[in-house]
């Protein structure tokens, strides 16, 4: 068993830092739909981006243990930002365990988060593709002019799209006699290339309004031969192995969602101590409907929080039991996001139309929850698989 690292409590006190901060005007860019440039110049002063990055590359080592507890609290400030940070942090994450990049491309990017406080994203989601993670063939190709590739096609929903040094954009690759049915790869464009473009397309959405999740296009951009990695042949299969970019995007994204509904918690609760209707003559807090619905909506954020932390801990710390821990994180995920959900309507609840107005964040609380739900696994996906789990291990034999 690994131990936690020494450093955890001084990350969490700087995402807590960071949470206070971004807590005093993540409304105003809710309402503007715009990116929080000034909450990520803080998120790079601070060194939080580089808490993921490996220590040999000169940051923090942070374990996904870590950055579970890290992304909750930081998630209570803005959850528009903590989504959009998870972007670089899962990707690092799983990379630092996997190291399935080549090391001098992955230690480049790591010492330009270190240095520079570069964001990286993994950009995959296409109007037409569906859902990448079951195995749907990118639109965004790319193609050898001879000297180098270059990429074409229109992606989906790239959070900090128009401040992302890296974009890590999976394309189709041509048919050849080496992939006779051809193939996929990621190219890593630079944020800076000729021939993309950005379009301001998220700011109206229902939820995570200021995470700047917009569209890219790529118009012949070009990219080193090295720089286009991990390419695999369509037909290819690989053999089984524990699910690391399960666990890093699902687990730390659930601890986003997980904040965002502790802090309507907090939020309602604090409202709740302080609203004294004349006609009542004291807070509603003492009534026992309100009390009631507190009780509600703190008990699955308890259950779901108890279920994540033991699930990252045990990716964490027991490496060797990472193969079996599928059904697990699923479980974690479905209860992160679905606790978020509950906990979000019951503030609203409690705090009546003064909860759908603007003088309270419950409305954005809200909003922002239901994006929860949207990230893989899904509810049915995540509800299969724990009941495929359970039924094998009950299966009875015929010998």
């Amino acid at each position: 068993m690994q131990p936690a690292n020494p450093h955890r409590a001084d990350m969490c006190a700087i995402a807590h830092t960071l949470a206070t901060r971004f807590a005093q005007s993540a409304d105003a860019y809710d309402r503007a739909g715009t990116l929080p440039e000034p909450f990520y110049a803080g998120l790079r002063q601070s060194g939080y981006l580089a808490f993921v990055v490996p220590q040999q590359y000169g940051g923090r080592g942070a374990t996904l243990a870590d950055m579970v507890r890290c992304q909750e609290i930081l998630a209570g400030g803005c959850g528009s930002t903590a989504m959009a940070v998870d972007m670089t942090v899962h990707v690092i994450g799983r990379l630092g365990d996997t190291r399935s990049y080549p090391e001098a491309i992955f230690a480049t990017i790591c010492r330009d988060i270190v240095s520079n406080g570069a964001l990286v994203n993994a950009v995959a989601s296409e109007k037409d593709l569906g859902s990448p993670s079951r195995g749907g063939l990118p639109a965004t190709t790319a193609t050898w002019d001879g000297a180098q590739w270059r990429i074409n096609g229109h992606k989906l929903f790239v959070s900090m799209a128009p401040i992302l040094r890296y974009l890590i954009t999976n394309v189709a690759l041509p048919i050849t006699a080496e992939m006779p049915h051809g193939g996929t790869a990621n190219a890593i464009v630079r944020g800076d290339a000729p021939g993309l473009s950005f379009l301001d397309t998220w700011g109206d959405a229902l939820a995570l309004r200021s995470s700047g999740s917009g569209d890219v296009v790529y118009t012949e951009v070009p990219v080193a031969d090295d720089w286009l990695i991990e390419r695999k042949s369509v037909a290819a299969s690989s053999p089984a192995e524990p699910p690391y970019g399960m666990a890093w995007f699902a687990l730390t994204l659930a601890a986003v969602y997980l904040g965002i509904g502790q802090a309507a918690v907090d939020c309602v609760a604090r409202y709740a101590n302080t609203r004294i209707p004349t006609a009542l003559g004291k807070p509603i807090a003492t009534l026992a409907n309100v009390q009631h619905r507190i009780g509600e909506a703190s008990i699955p954020l308890q259950a779901a929080r108890a279920l994540l932390y033991d699930v990252a801990d045990t990716w964490s710390e027991q490496p060797e039991a990472r193969m079996n821990l599928g059904p697990r994180i699923a479980a974690a995920k479905y209860a992160a996001t679905n606790a978020a959900l509950v906990a979000t309507d019951q503030a609203l609840r409690i705090a009546g139309g003064f909860g759908i107005a603007r003088d309270l964040p419950l409305e954005r609380f809200f909003r922002d929850a239901r994006a929860g739900i949207t990230h893989p696994p899904n509810d049915d996906t995540a509800l299969e698989l724990v009941g495929r789990d359970v039924l094998q291990r009950h299966v009875v034999s015929s010998d």
